[in-house]
């Protein structure tokens, strides 16, 4: 947020220039002596294009396009984010033409720091424009030395809490800053459905294009109808996401969702809320500013609804007015501390004068971040108990390649003390682990954890050492014949996480880094016979993986599960250059 003044401003101008601009699909301006590339997005107020007539949801929200953002997820619940499928559509136009690409790397080829911005629904095209810049980065296609930047006054959401998610993990979510008028009915606009309310949405559509303060008597009922109809729903929404963070129990909780549904928008970022008097108020707690976008927007009485609901629609065009001022004198701190939070959390409170139940479910979003960091300081502290549990089972695994018994069969044969010790510690892990994951499943962990080099490294050298030994104990006790294949009935969560960690960071196919489980297939191959083109497969990806170190020479002792099974191929099928690596 330590940006200069006048670089918001530019944005701001370039923003609104593209608006007045409807031939153009973006424009770029690059000042003589300026560090900043600014590329802005136009708005479009047609309803096609913001409401998408293909969309089967209520609203307008579609799975994103994992291979234009493939970081757009959670990796472990391999839960895709939703989009609006209107916006989207437009972006992928936009990008269909090779100059946004070509100028956006001459730019960054310039080491000119790249800043997209968009007012209204260009918002939405510079959010997806900048995750698209990072998304190619991350790729290598393109090269930047500063960060980019995105900036939006007045958007609609754009997608669900996955967008949330995923950019904090990829430490993405602090290059956007969106600036939202205390007022400002587009920001909350798809807190609502559409679907029922099109031709009235055209209406205020049509209005904002004017660019008019002052909405019409004619137009007045429209837009207390679709303010109401807003400001109902995110009632709904609030409350429920409210409940859910106080991990409330009531019955009801789940029973709202079955009659009612629940838009899918989340904000994500920075917000900074204007013409509040005083300061501007700005969150990246997302759960806040979803409170905040309702509780801000109140009116305290019914006499004042349709002021406020006029209101909502001259505040879209009112930024330029209320940025000048905001920012004089304003320091914005990067303390972290939960004292900090609340204290910001509470001035933000009084700042729009929020209610009591306001209040509450604002201290209640931010006591829920600070649940996450409480989470992974407990998960931690077992980290400790987890090396030296690992440290034990790679002794065993040691000690088993010297009497010539790999860790796999020995752990499967279960003759010696050894083997029933490695079982402890097995099963010790599992605690640990089921626990983490069960954290992860449910977003209750920092979203930056899926990410950190630390829990990828730890978790790909558990998977590695110990995913064969359940393998082995599971069909040592021929659970395979009950419960079916390992791979598609047995295999625990974690390991998938823990696989797809890895495969993310790596930029790996999915299903690549398989090193820990290759035992599954040989053992189906065992019992079902060899499928040539899978045999071939396996075989070459034991050879590539022996190559990186990432299996263990006990793979390749004479009377290893693996090598019996190899001897066991046809001559057609076997490759020999796995012949000089058997040994013992």
């Amino acid at each position: 947020m330590a940006m200069k003044e006048e670089l918001i401003k530019n944005a701001y101008s370039e923003a609104i220039t593209a608006h007045r601009s409807p031939d153009k699909p973006f424009l770029k301006k690059s000042s003589t002596g300026s560090s900043e590339v600014i590329f802005s997005f136009r708005g479009s107020w047609a309803v096609k294009d913001w409401y998408s007539d293909k969309s089967q949801r209520p609203f307008g929200e579609k799975k994103i396009n994992l291979k234009l953002f493939p970081s757009l997820r959670s990796i472990g619940n391999e839960e895709a984010a939703d989009v609006n499928q209107a916006f989207e559509e437009r972006f992928q136009l936009i990008l269909e033409n090779p100059k946004l690409k070509d100028k956006v790397q001459k730019a960054a080829k310039d080491k000119k720091q790249v800043v997209f911005t968009g007012h209204s629904s260009g918002g939405p095209i510079a959010i997806l424009a900048t995750i698209w810049f990072l998304e190619e980065h991350r790729k290598g296609n393109i090269i930047f030395s500063t960060l980019p930047l995105c900036l939006t006054f007045g958007s609609p959401l754009v997608g669900s809490h996955i967008f949330s998610h995923a950019l904090r993990r990829e430490n993405w979510s602090g290059n956007f800053i969106h600036f939202v008028s205390k007022y400002d009915l587009i920001p909350r606009v798809f807190l609502a459905s559409l679907s029922a309310n099109k031709q009235k949405f055209e209406k205020i559509l049509n209005f904002l294009s004017q660019r008019s303060k002052q909405v019409p008597l004619h137009l007045a009922q429209d837009a207390q109808d679709i303010f109401t109809e807003v400001m109902t729903n995110a009632l709904t929404l609030t409350s429920h996401v409210a409940c859910k963070l106080m991990e409330s129990t009531n019955l009801l909780l789940e029973t709202v969702t079955n009659f009612i549904e629940l838009s899918p928008y989340r904000p994500f970022g920075t917000y900074v809320f204007l013409n509040v008097g005083g300061n501007p108020v700005t969150s990246d707690n997302f759960n806040a500013v979803l409170q905040l976008l309702f509780y801000s927007c109140q009116p305290s009485s019914d006499d004042e609804v349709l002021e406020i609901a006029k209101r909502s629609l001259g505040d879209h065009h009112g930024y330029e007015s209320e940025l000048p001022n905001s920012f004089r004198g304003h320091n914005y701190s990067s303390d972290k501390s939960y004292a900090y939070e609340i204290d910001m959390l509470n001035k933000a409170a009084d700042a729009f004068g929020l209610s009591t139940s306001g209040r509450l479910c604002l201290l209640v979003a931010g006591e829920s971040e600070e649940q996450k960091k409480r989470n992974q300081e407990k998960v931690k502290s077992k980290v400790t108990d987890m090396e030296r549990a690992l440290k034990e089972i790679e002794h065993y695994k040691n000690v088993c390649e010297l009497e010539k018994v790999g860790l796999y069969d020995s752990f499967k044969l279960q003759k010696d003390q050894k083997d029933f010790k490695a079982n402890v510690k097995r099963l010790e892990l599992t605690g640990i682990w089921d626990e983490i994951i069960e954290l992860l499943k449910g977003y209750k962990l920092p979203d930056e954890f899926e990410g950190q080099r630390q829990w990828i490294d730890l978790g790909t050298q558990y998977r590695r050492l110990v995913e064969p030994l359940d393998i082995a104990n599971y069909y040592r006790h021929l659970k395979n014949e009950d419960t079916g294949p390992y791979m598609t009935k047995g295999r625990p969560r974690r390991y998938r996480y823990q696989q797809q960690w890895r495969e993310h960071e790596k930029k790996m196919e999915k299903g690549s880094s398989g090193e820990s489980c290759f035992w599954a297939d040989v053992e189906e191959l065992f019992c079902q016979g060899n499928e040539k083109d899978v045999a071939k497969k396996i075989q070459k990806q034991v050879l590539q993986w022996e190559k990186e170190g990432e299996i263990g020479n006990d793979v390749f002792l004479h009377n290893s599960t693996f090598v019996q099974w190899w001897n066991s191929l046809d001559s057609e099928i076997k490759l020999n250059d796995i012949q000089p690596l058997i040994h013992g």
